[in-house]
């Protein structure tokens, strides 16, 4: 007895020292009183603003095909191995866009994130190729039926497909053809801002009849034959596509920008908008079903113009905010966190910044939060009075969960447990942070 008394003993104590140095309890003091906050805000205000304002509008517009040679791990809701067949072949798509004396590119992945690790090694493949644009900015379609093998760390390796360098020098090889394609087609453009209202097609995914972003923003470039591309946002996340679907592809996104290419533009580029909190109101998830649903969208697109705006002046300038953030919070419970260490192991690099890009009076502001579309109308609002119109992205080549209101913290959301890795009182935190840029920026 006394011998079944100590190794009970001595179990109980190792899981105690176990659950010490893997778990800890949430930290719910005031955000605003934390040095992190004081200190990105101050770094916010001083951040210089890079650009010119030339003479002219030029762009160009290309892609690459991005598919693999082989089946890669399908990355999206729970592990599920190699996908079995190609749906939808995925691209890698770009714009560049000068005034002649300041050059910007968008790159764009069908994939549900851009992982840091990604990220670098993109940079590093378009500068050894000897292009230089002052502002490389990535967006990503947020598919959840996109391939993977992007993704390093445990986490990683876990969830998503882990880190493939065939698949790496892929897509960074593609990402310079795509860049590439674009400069060399670049040609005298105007450019225009569109909004259109398409809120019967999306909802607010965890509470009835809450608030959500209902538009889709465009940024249109014309060229002088009548050729139009178009860049632009949705905030209803990629998720039509049931989890058991096998095949690769790039959910409603792709078939959109297919049916915007066979009514008016030779080229469109989907960038995932302020997708928290916001789902797709398809009317089924089979591929059919999808393609329904992304007609739906196009006419709504084509006939439900909101507003519209021609961006006169050819000015372009930029910046860069990095985001000093609170422990990350990955939480296991309301009150119970895994400590910082674990996080980091299981997660690695998060790259938490802002990219900001004003072309004209259009203020573009792109995330590594998956930034919560709850927050669009007041921020709209305050654009509209300082003379901006906006468009808010997400995916950057950094990825830090969810940013979400802050009275949704303690609900049972996974937005909120599971993915709003930083910790309470980040939607007031980012909220600050992008209400002072758009002030910043006329």
């Amino acid at each position: 007895m006394s011998r079944l008394i100590k190794i009970l003993a001595w179990t109980i104590g190792v899981i105690l020292l176990i659950g010490f140095a893997t778990i800890t309890t949430v930290d719910r003091s005031p955000i605003e009183n934390q040095d992190f906050y004081q200190e990105t805000l101050e770094r916010l205000e001083k951040t210089p603003w890079q650009g010119s304002e030339g003479n002219f509008w030029m762009a160009g517009w290309g892609k690459a095909n991005a598919t693999p040679d082989e089946p890669a791990p399908l990355v999206g809701y729970s592990p599920r191995g190699p996908y079995e067949f190609v749906q939808d072949s995925s691209y890698v798509k770009a714009i560049t866009l000068t005034n002649g004396k300041t050059q910007i590119a968008w790159l764009n992945f069908e994939l549900l994130i851009i992982h840091p690790a990604l990220a670098k090694a993109i940079e590093k493949g378009v500068a050894d190729s000897g292009i230089a644009p002052d502002q490389l900015i990535f967006t990503a379609t947020h598919t959840h039926s996109g391939m993977g093998g992007y993704m390093p760390g445990a986490m990683g390796n876990l969830a998503f497909g882990g880190y493939d360098q065939k698949i790496v020098d892929h897509i960074v090889s593609k990402s310079v053809e795509a860049l590439r394609l674009a400069i060399s087609a670049q040609d005298t453009v105007s450019l225009s801002y569109r909004k259109v209202d398409a809120g019967k097609y999306v909802a607010n995914r965890f509470i009835k009849d809450a608030p959500y972003d209902p538009y889709v923003r465009q940024l249109i470039f014309t060229k002088k034959s009548g050729v139009k591309a178009s860049l632009f946002t949705y905030s209803a996340h990629a998720t039509c596509l049931s989890s058991k679907f096998m095949g690769l592809s790039g959910d409603y996104p792709k078939y959109l920008t297919r049916a915007l290419e066979a009514r008016e533009y030779e080229f469109a580029l989907f960038a995932a908008g302020t997708v928290g909190s916001h789902r797709p109101l398809s009317p089924g998830n089979t591929p059919e079903k999808i393609q329904e649903y992304a007609a739906s969208l196009d006419s709504a697109i084509w006939l439900r113009m909101t507003q519209f705006a021609t961006l006169k002046t050819p000015r372009i300038v930029h910046s860069r905010l990095d985001i000093s953030l609170r422990e990350p919070h990955l939480r296991i419970s309301d009150n119970l966190r895994i400590r910082p260490w674990l996080f980091n192991y299981l997660l690695g690099d998060t790259n938490p910044h802002l990219d900001f890009t004003q072309i004209g009076n259009l203020l573009m502001i792109t995330s590594s939060g998956e930034i919560s579309g709850v927050f669009y109308e007041e921020w709209d609002k305050l654009a509209r009075e300082n003379g901006l119109n906006l468009i808010v992205t997400t995916f950057n080549g950094g990825y830090i969960g969810y940013i979400t209101p802050d009275e949704l913290y303690d609900e049972h959301y996974h937005e909120v447990r599971e993915t709003n890795w930083y910790g309470p009182g980040n939607g007031s935190y980012f909220d600050q942070m992008i209400r002072r840029s758009i002030e910043k920026a006329n």
